[in-house]
């Protein structure tokens, strides 16, 4: 790529803060604010470092290839060919909840705005028209990627700011004590606190996968990955403050937390405001995620991790196999659960992706010269190494069930691979 086509340090900004910020931050305070109460504060910071740990972990991870690959490129480097395959056939998963739980994010939000669908049957009927919808759209070959970008990127800040700015002055000190509910801390709450917010923070990897497409990437990307991550948390933490400083404690009841503090102030035109940016901002994602998703499907098949027949395309040139794969598993998750439940699932299954980029760094010392990389750690492998153990320390406090639904994945990759294995041996 010519150079004055790449992503200048501006524009790594922009990309970065508008792959993070998204319905997480519009719905899930509150779910925070229940568990831990004004010290989900603390969470979002916890939550800070641990995602600037490991985005400047993707960042050496990136540094020593010359092409895109993100997650299963560096999984299958380091650790070979199977551990490669369960990271590639995460990263689809991910996307396909990821997926689902958007979805349900934008049902929830309309409910919140039109109190007649909140009830089970209107969010089912919704779900399934927005996913099918989706899939059908794709199908017809139709991309609005372009075009919803900046819809999204305005629709989420506008009510974002006017709310901190606004709101600001309406906080009540009283509704910062206790300081944790009933008075005591739980780890366990803690943990629950902090996996529930971290899916407020996904999404930078997608930044740190497209280094090959960012101008001067050793020097821009670190100091962009760095002053994303500020104005992220910066803007997380007076959303949060906000939130309890006007609900109290009716933030932990609300599952459109801004929404609901923004009507305590502005009434109607405050309820509009947040409602239609949670909705245009949700829907927005959602559609370039239904554009996305699939082509994981595709990029597996053409890799030949998966069958063929998900690289099949029709005259529109698009994977309609791969699409209606996708729609059928994102429907089955996104009719499971909760947006919160949901959330915190797909926050899990990242790790998946997260913990082996960590690992590939010390085999990637080992094996590849410094001179080679484009990006260079501070302390050696010291933030990696904190990136992991956080991680595992994080993933050992959740429960079991939701272990197992949010890294399941893997399980079911193995016969896959064994699959493909056979075949690929029979071929031959």
């Amino acid at each position: 790529m010519n150079n004055k086509d790449k992503l200048g340090f501006a524009s790594v900004l922009l990309f970065g803060i508008n792959g993070i910020i998204g319905s997480g931050i519009f719905l899930l305070p509150g779910a925070a604010a229940k568990l831990m109460g004004p010290a989900s504060i603390f969470v979002l910071l916890f939550d800070a470092f641990l995602v600037i740990t490991i985005a400047l972990s993707f960042a050496q991870a990136a540094s020593f290839f010359d092409r895109d690959g993100g997650p299963y490129l560096y999984a299958q480097a380091a650790f070979g060919k199977f551990v490669g395959f369960e990271v590639g056939f995460v990263t689809w998963a991910v996307r396909i909840i990821a997926e689902a739980t958007m979805a349900v994010a934008f049902t929830t939000a309309l409910g919140a705005t039109f109190p007649a669908l909140k009830n089970a049957t209107a969010k089912v009927s919704v779900i399934t028209c927005l996913i099918v919808g989706l899939a059908l759209m794709n199908i017809a070959g139709v991309r609005l990627a372009k075009v919803v970008n900046n819809i999204i990127t305005i629709s989420k800040l506008i009510p974002l700011v006017l709310f901190i700015a606004i709101g600001i002055f309406w906080i009540q000190p009283q509704n910062f004590t206790p300081l944790f509910p009933g008075g005591s801390y739980h780890s366990g709450n803690f943990a629950q606190a902090a996996i529930t917010l971290f899916y407020a923070f996904t999404g930078f990897e997608g930044i740190v996968v497209a280094a090959g497409d960012i101008k001067d990437a050793p020097k821009n990307l670190p100091r962009a990955l760095l002053l994303i991550m500020l104005t992220v948390v910066s803007f997380y933490i007076l959303i949060q403050v906000v939130c309890i400083g006007i609900l109290g404690n009716k933030l932990g009841s609300s599952n459109a937390p801004i929404q609901a503090a923004f009507t305590q102030i502005g009434g109607r035109l405050g309820n509009a405001v947040v409602a239609s940016g949670t909705l245009l901002s949700t829907g927005g994602l959602l559609v370039a995620s239904s554009y996305i998703t699939p082509r994981s499907g595709v990029a597996l098949a053409e890799n030949k991790m998966m069958p063929q027949i998900l690289a099949w395309r029709n005259q529109h040139h698009a994977p309609w196999v791969a699409i209606l794969t996708s729609m059928v598993l994102t429907l089955a998750i996104a009719w499971s659960g909760t947006f919160s439940f949901l959330a915190q699932i797909s926050a899990i299954s990242r790790f998946a992706q997260y913990i082996p980029t960590c690992l590939a760094i010390l085999v990637f010392a080992r094996q590849k010269s410094r001179d080679s990389q484009k990006f260079h750690l501070p302390w050696g492998p010291v933030i990696p190494v904190v990136a992991i153990l956080v991680s595992c320390w994080l993933l050992i406090q959740v429960p079991l069930i939701q272990l197992l639904f949010g890294l399941g994945a893997l399980i079911v990759a193995i016969p896959f691979y064994l699959g493909m294995t056979w075949q690929k041996k029979h071929a031959a």
